[in-house]
């Protein structure tokens, strides 16, 4: 699997294809998606699905226009769907621009196919209610979100947050993982769980 990064939106999203076999899916569209469709045309890649890990508005500013462009179904946790009535997932919070509207299907914990790759969608709670991580084994990638970051975690002060939740989150669901796992982040670098497992000061009991 081939994961390309679209720093995207007015946070910087990481919006991100996830590549193999003349498929894609993409997860966190944070913004227009025109260097998504871009590298898709360029590439003769056919999107199969759009991941929202989390219905927060900096993670969704593309999913409407990928969305029609692509004809992917947009999936996503119903335990965020109640974000979407309000600023944090419609938009409109300090000042953000409004997401445009789109349609997702539920979208539950368990084993899932995208992009033609056997994957495992994970309830990770914490930043929001219905966190979703995107787990492909055979591939040794995972996609959190905003739960974990290089050397960080999510902020949990949004309605719905949850810090005990988000701890709980990644020490079952991903530090559980093999320690070579990739880990790509809704914001800045992408990371190992190894790394985060050594180094994160949120973990230190895993040091």
């Amino acid at each position: 699997m081939k994961v390309e990064t679209f720093p995207l939106g007015p946070l910087q999203t990481n919006s991100y294809l996830a590549c193999s076999g003349g498929l894609a899916a993409a997860f966190d569209v944070g913004g227009d998606p025109a260097p998504m469709l871009d590298y898709l045309r360029k590439n003769s890649l056919t999107l199969t699905h759009i991941l929202a890990t989390h219905l927060h508005c900096d993670h969704l500013y593309g999913v409407a226009a990928l969305a029609g462009a692509t004809g992917a179904p947009v999936w996503a946790s119903p335990a965020d769907r109640f974000l979407m009535d309000t600023e944090l997932g419609g938009g409109g919070l300090m000042g953000l621009p409004m997401v445009a509207p789109f349609t997702f299907a539920d979208v539950s914990p368990g084993e899932a196919v995208l992009a033609g790759r056997p994957c495992r969608i994970l309830a990770t709670p914490g930043h929001s209610p219905g966190g979703l991580s995107c787990y492909f084994p055979e591939d040794g990638v995972v996609f959190v979100g905003d739960l974990l970051f290089s050397r960080s975690v999510g902020r949990t002060d949004f309605p719905g947050g949850d810090s005990d939740a988000l701890l709980a989150s990644v020490k079952a669901r991903i530090f559980t993982l093999p320690g070579d796992t990739a880990v790509y982040p809704g914001h800045g670098p992408a990371t190992t769980v190894a790394e985060e497992r050594r180094h994160n000061p949120f973990f230190s009991e895993f040091a």
